[in-house]
């Protein structure tokens, strides 16, 4: 039915949005005139009439949301050439582990690292078009961001030649600071989080006559970012399932009317951090509120409250928004450095932590499926990404720690090693204790962090261990009631 539009960034936007529309329609007197067929009414209007006048209300619904799918089709035709268009290919060792056709959009590849070019992109285009070159040249725009939003701003500012200032917290990485400044950025550090920046920023804005783009609010935002979309309809025409993180709702937003407008039967599902979950947060409350957020590994989702705009698109075509855990987004990230070579942020790999084993997207119905899932950044810190892939590999029960009591005799904790060496266990580190102990004084407890194959693994070293007189007690909730 919609073979004939599956290529919409080879049309201008107005062509698309008329070819998508008469294709829709032709689909609709289709399926009326094959009822009518059947029947004996002789007055073909009381079949279609009741019927055409529910689909146009819904049409007229969709056309005055805050983005539409022509506005989207507008971005994709703008940026195309600014931003790259970057690959959306089949994951073999994914695909098999989740029993699913898994495909990656592997936004990470852009020059900044981020999907948030497209909307940036857009944005600043959008406003050289509205007040001309020469006046986005004179004045700038300004936007409050921690990282992915400033750096895209900061480059396609610097390429446009339109001056760009960023605000970001006191909590932003010195690495994308630098970055912004090297991008020719005038950087502020003002607040002790991102809404105390956003407050300066919007101050600064008044003062100085600079123009805001909302990271995630602003429809030319949600419009760039839609046109991933429309590159997966095209990439992957067979596509059934798409899965995108969630955080300011921007993304999805976008994303979600592309689809839903090319391939109205493709689902698509949000995933938002169990600590951050401002998304359904205003589902429940039926408009964007105010969220408590946590600090989570998927920090680049931790939006206190979702756009107004963004929420409104959003929440008329996706079918559902799930949660993931901490322990997820580390498995996340370790399954695509170990199976895809790919290093991605927390929030940008939320989609593929909730399809994992025991997410809340690993669903009988989605196995065999055609699954889409947009890597969206990969700016993620070398320190944070250490401790990350540390905490992947104990959710994957590769390192693990246990407490045990050992002789304090010369050889003790000598044959403890020998015994866990033997076995192929590699000790990451080891602790004992002398003082803080009420047990026999030629007796130490020994904490020992060991890095091991999997559930198995842990398995045979427990029972080597008690084989051995030694009676482990594993990991730290349990250390802590035994030290």
């Amino acid at each position: 039915m919609h073979r004939a539009i599956t290529n919409p960034s080879r049309l201008p936007a107005r062509r698309v949005l008329f070819a998508t529309v008469k294709v829709l329609r032709r689909g609709l007197s289709d399926d009326v005139d094959e009822g009518n067929k059947h029947s004996d009414i002789q007055n073909s209007d009381d079949l279609s009439l009741p019927f055409r006048r529910i689909q146009s209300e819904n049409d007229r619904i969709l056309e005055s949301l805050p983005v539409t799918f022509a506005d989207i089709s507008r971005a994709h035709v703008q940026i195309k050439g600014g931003v790259r268009r970057t690959p959306c290919e089949k994951a073999q060792f994914l695909s098999e582990l989740l029993g699913a056709n898994i495909y990656l959009k592997t936004e990470l590849q852009q020059f900044t690292g981020s999907f948030k070019e497209r909307g940036a992109l857009n944005s600043i285009l959008s406003l050289q078009r509205e007040f001309g070159k020469e006046k986005m040249r004179e004045t700038g725009v300004i936007a409050a961001s921690a990282g992915n939003h400033a750096l895209a701003l900061s480059h396609h500012g610097k390429q446009l030649d339109v001056p760009v200032t960023v605000v970001m917290p006191l909590v932003a990485p010195l690495a994308k600071i630098d970055k912004c400044r090297k991008l020719g950025a005038n950087v502020i550090i003002h607040g002790q989080h991102i809404g105390e920046s956003k407050l300066h920023a919007e101050e600064l804005m008044s003062s100085r006559g600079l123009r805001y783009i909302n990271g995630y609010d602003d429809p030319p935002i949600i419009a760039g970012a839609g046109t991933i979309g429309v590159e997966i309809v095209e990439d992957v025409p067979e596509v059934e399932v798409v899965v995108v993180p969630v955080g300011g709702a921007g993304l999805i937003a976008g994303v979600s009317c592309a689809i839903k407008t090319l391939k109205p039967d493709v689902k698509v599902y949000g995933v938002e951090p169990e600590f951050a979950a401002s998304y359904n947060m205003a589902l429940e409350a039926g408009r964007p509120v105010h969220t408590e957020v946590q600090t989570t590994l998927a920090d680049g989702l931790a939006v206190p409250m979702v756009g107004a705009h963004a929420f409104e698109v959003a929440r008329h075509y996706v079918d559902e928004c799930v949660t993931c855990t901490e322990k997820e987004v580390s498995l996340a990230i370790l399954r695509l450095i170990e199976n895809e070579k790919l290093v991605c942020e927390g929030g940008g790999v939320a989609g593929l932590a909730a399809l994992l084993p025991g997410g809340q997207l690993d669903r009988p119905e989605l196995k065999g499926k055609n699954i889409v899932i947009p890597l969206c950044g990969g700016n993620i810190d070398t320190t944070v990404l250490g401790r990350v892939i540390e905490r992947g590999l104990a959710a994957d029960n590769r390192l693990r720690n246990f407490t045990v009591k050992v002789s304090d005799r010369p050889g003790g904790i000598g044959r403890l090693t020998t015994l866990l060496g033997n076995h192929g266990a590699s000790i990451k580190d080891m602790y004992h204790e002398r003082a803080f102990l009420h047990s026999k004084i030629d007796f130490v407890y020994v904490k020992v962090v060991v890095e091991l194959r999997g559930e198995d693994h842990v398995q045979e070293i427990e029972r080597v261990l008690l084989e051995n007189g030694y009676d482990p007690v594993w990991d730290d909730s349990q250390t802590k009631q035994m030290i």
